[in-house]
């Protein structure tokens, strides 16, 4: 079998390089043709030996991932669904603005995490992407939207990894892919501009800032643990206060000065005043002077299986206003693409359903119905106990 060579970044393709006899600026040379300029076939990199190009064919390919369908939204929102095999599927979501381009990669077919309020959590976990399929996504997007637009500039400006399944659990696969696409040979993103989304995988978190830090966002979506633990699973394993702790120490080592905390807004569950008020709270105890952050509210969008419902705007702008009120930088996320299901928490593919997932959460959110419905809490009991208690 040929090694695909999306599967590397510049160091990892020097070392394929080697391994064929070739010096390490031939990597370099490689990795440009495929990254900036698309190309797949080796015939086309007119600038490589002859018997490198005869050796790359017997000995690597550049394979991009099949596209099963594309859905272009009313607001210019490009969703594409690819093939990852097996009968598993995973989307990419491109969203376009005045000032940028973003891309919305998926890092898992499926996800194991379960979020309660995320589509993607209720079809269960597949597998993995290779770094390869991670790579391909933006590889199929950037040269795919040139061409579309009829353009040689660059199209993606910045690429978030907040699609299907959770970044951090797929560390290996990750690293490599976020370093191409900060490459000055590859896509020679910013820093800045390439953000990590994760449910709270805290040592991962500190692994990240040591190996390659980009911008985290951190999915909160609750004020304490007891709401956390039902809307976050993951959260029984990493409560926040070891969360935040963990964020406080990647910010030594973050591109931007703050945490983006994404929270979705919940009709009844999480977006009460006083919920707005133990978030002051949470942020305020921790660091020197509060731990520096980003809050962005984010409208739910509903499906069936979630048994949740969008808070109503008028409380989502109050929420808001609690927040900045204190000091607290808070936006309230614009939703794009909803009628190609491409917004926030709706990206679900086709992914085959293989741990009997959708029964096993409807059970338990029949169990957990009057859990996450919202009874006030004093200040004091906010951090740890559960709403319903």
């Amino acid at each position: 079998m040929t090694a695909n060579l999306l599967d590397f970044d510049l160091e990892g393709l020097a070392v394929f390089c080697e391994g064929l006899g070739e010096k390490r600026f031939r990597a370099t040379q490689l990795f440009r043709w495929i990254h900036q300029r698309g190309a797949s076939d080796f015939d086309q990199m007119s600038d490589l030996a002859k018997s490198l190009r005869e050796k790359l064919k017997n000995t690597a390919h550049i394979a991009a991932l099949p596209v099963l369908t594309q859905h272009i939204s009313a607001d210019g929102t490009i969703k594409w669904l690819f093939d990852v095999g097996d009968g598993n599927a995973v989307e990419s979501v491109f969203i376009p603005e005045d000032d940028r381009g973003t891309l919305c990669v998926s890092s898992q077919a499926g996800c194991a995490v379960g979020c309660r309020f995320c589509s993607t959590g209720h079809q269960g976990f597949s597998r993995n992407l290779s770094t390869a399929e991670i790579l391909a996504q933006l590889w199929f997007a950037e040269h795919f939207l040139r061409k579309h637009l009829n353009t040689e500039e660059r199209v993606i400006s910045n690429v978030v990894m907040m699609g299907m399944g959770e970044p951090l659990q797929n560390y290996s696969a990750l690293v490599p892919a976020l370093k191409a696409m900060l490459d000055d040979h590859g896509y020679g993103l910013s820093r800045r501009r390439v953000t990590v989304s994760t449910s709270g995988v805290v040592p991962m978190i500190d692994r990240l800032a040591q190996d390659c830090p980009v911008a985290l966002a951190v999915s909160l979506h609750a004020p304490n643990d007891g709401l956390r633990d039902v809307l976050v699973p993951l959260n029984r394993k990493y409560p926040i206060d070891e969360l935040l702790q963990a964020c406080e120490r990647y910010l030594a080592h973050a591109p931007r000065d703050f945490i983006t905390f994404e929270y979705c807004m919940l009709d009844g569950v999480n977006d009460q005043p006083e919920h707005a008020r133990q978030l002051i709270e949470l942020v305020q105890r921790h660091g020197h002077q509060g731990l520096r952050c980003k809050f962005n509210l984010i409208p739910f969008n509903p499906f069936p299986a979630s048994g949740l419902h969008r808070s109503p705007q008028a409380r989502v702008q109050e929420f808001a206003k609690t927040l900045l009120d204190a000091g607290i930088v808070t936006t309230v996320r614009k939703t794009r693409g909803d009628d190609i299901d491409a917004a926030c928490g709706q990206l679900a593919g086709d992914v085959r359903d293989r741990t009997r997932v959708q029964e096993r959460m409807s059970t338990q959110r029949q169990a957990q119905e009057q859990v996450i419905r919202f009874t006030p809490l004093s200040s004091s009991s906010a951090s740890a106990k559960d709403p319903s208690q």
